[in-house]
């Protein structure tokens, strides 16, 4: 709630990891400010990450929005997201979340879903879909329910590297200076 919409927002609120992921980000997290042993794992995963990170931390702000995540660590709502583990979440880790026939998840008590079929969360996957959908777990009008942790975390060659290894591929300085006249003089210059 702000001034200019003093009974909230009527938007459907922006999913900034939803939208990193259709871009096939290679690192993409989210955390909670008020778990700094979590914030801290996730910022140094991020700034470890070879190429650009995107981590939204939850953020509480006693002026616009106190309290806002209160009811997700309340409820034990936070799905924890760590690779190689099972997706569950709850008191005593009593829900968890499985993956249909059709790709999309549900979630449900552990007991309703078997232990067997629980989800594994695999924050290495080359393709990002599974974790595009365990963005869509977000509760966002009470926020209740949300995956926090490290939702994709692959290694892909990065800018820097293939720019390196494009000038490396000038072997001598006639060749170098070749590529600059070719540009210099070639299909896309005009004169006027």
């Amino acid at each position: 709630m702000t001034k200019s919409s003093p009974q909230g927002s009527v938007d459907r609120p922006f999913n900034p990891v939803a939208l990193a992921l259709g871009a096939e980000a290679t690192f993409v997290a989210r955390t909670l400010d008020s778990n700094r042993a979590h914030l801290t794992e996730t910022l140094k995963a991020a700034a470890a990450h070879r190429g650009a990170s995107l981590v939204e931390i939850y953020q509480n702000c006693v002026i616009f929005n106190d309290g806002a995540f209160d009811p997700l660590k309340a409820n034990e709502g936070m799905i924890k997201l760590v690779h190689g583990e099972p997706v569950v979440f709850g008191p005593d880790n009593s829900m968890g979340v499985t993956r249909l026939a059709d790709g999309t998840l549900k979630v449900a008590p552990v007991a309703e879903i078997g232990a067997e079929n629980l989800l594994v969360h695999d924050a290495h996957a080359e393709n990002p879909q599974l974790a595009f959908a365990l963005a869509q777990l977000t509760d966002s009008n009470a926020l209740t329910r949300s995956p926090i942790g490290i939702f994709r975390d692959v290694d892909r060659p990065v800018q820097d590297d293939l720019a390196r290894a494009q000038v490396a591929t000038f072997d001598d300085e006639s060749a170098k200076l070749a590529a600059v006249a070719n540009l210099l003089k070639g299909n896309d210059t005009w004169e006027l």
